[in-house]
């Protein structure tokens, strides 16, 4: 099968998938098609619809990445189909506007399902865009109020710990491959300006051209109340979105378990 054949068949995939009520069309109660319709599709994309009916045939030329682009918003694909999709195309894909800032109900619903382990979800700036009760039992009520973690590691934060300068590695690795793939997402441009001017330790291991995998790693939290607490960290990447989801235990039987039970009842 020929490239053009792969990403024909890829487009008519995605276009059956979807019904009228998906992307803001009537439905149609005798309606035979299944999916949208390709006239629907080239409406939708800002293309005349025999530009787009001869992609689907595998004899269009090569869409440009505003083409494909246009489509994965029509056929709401996500970051690794987008990807797929400009790969059949042969065309290298452009920069993603913007990070994904919301949160999947299916990974709220784990976070409500796990009331004895404190878990949050960060964005690709860095931002706690949620957290469970014990989250913020933790850290502070402010985890709710989706605070920015770079900004308390190196702009100053509440809470103190044993790891702090492998934190503040992986934090600047983590922002380095958001600048790549977000170059021209204004959020992000201010919150490295602002850590720049901020903090010399910032510019210093920025500099260093960091590189972390997420994974696990132990390290000991100075709570106000509880005092020294040593947990494990261990990170569930969300990769379409580029998020990560962050669970916070304690070793079983360990007086720093029994800790933060007593923080995540309070």
């Amino acid at each position: 099968m020929t490239g053009r054949q792969e990403l024909a068949r890829f487009l008519r995939g995605r276009r059956e998938r979807l019904v009228p009520a998906d992307v803001g069309l009537p439905g149609e109660p005798s309606r035979r098609t299944l999916g949208l319709r390709r006239e629907e599709v080239a409406e939708l994309a800002h293309m005349s619809v025999d530009y787009y009916a001869r992609l689907e045939q595998a004899r269009g030329p090569r869409p440009s990445p505003r083409i494909l682009d246009a489509l994965t918003g029509v056929f709401r694909l996500t970051a690794a189909e987008r990807s797929h999709l400009f790969r059949l195309a042969g065309t290298e894909a452009t920069p993603l506007a913007a990070p994904v800032r919301t949160v999947r109900p299916h990974v709220t619903a784990l976070l409500g399902r796990m009331p004895d382990t404190a878990a949050i979800v960060t964005d690709a700036l860095c931002d706690v865009i949620a957290a469970n009760s014990s989250a913020s039992a933790v850290f502070g009520p402010d985890y709710g109020a989706r605070p920015n973690l770079a900004r308390r590691r190196f702009l100053g934060g509440p809470m103190e710990s044993s790891g702090a300068e492998e934190f503040a590695h992986i934090l600047v690795a983590r922002l380095r491959r958001s600048a790549d793939r977000y170059p021209h997402d204004p959020a992000l441009a201010r919150l490295l300006a602002e850590l720049r001017a901020g903090s010399e330790e910032f510019t210093q291991i920025w500099d260093t051209g960091p590189v972390h995998a997420p994974g696990h790693r132990t390290k000991t939290l100075i709570h106000p109340e509880a005092g020294p607490l040593r947990v494990n960290c261990d990170v569930l990447t969300v990769p379409d979105d580029d998020q990560q989801v962050v669970f916070i235990t304690a070793d079983p039987g360990s007086p720093s378990e029994r800790a933060l039970r007593q923080l995540a009842s309070a």
